[in-house]
């Protein structure tokens, strides 16, 4: 049994309960003569609001 297995989709849903969104499940990285999976890829999107304009 992997990590991944384990323990990928309680971080995914801890990161989504924190206004994290999943952007990639998984992430490919492609540089020079090959490739890198990372389990998620996640963006936080912070912003701030005055009045009724964000």
């Amino acid at each position: 049994m992997s990590a991944r297995d384990i323990f990928h989709d309680a971080v995914k849903i801890a990161l989504e309960r924190e206004n994290w969104q999943i952007t990639h499940d998984p992430l490919a990285l492609e540089f020079g003569l090959g490739s890198l999976y990372v389990d998620l890829g996640a963006e936080r999107i912070i912003a701030t609001e005055r009045k009724n304009e964000k």
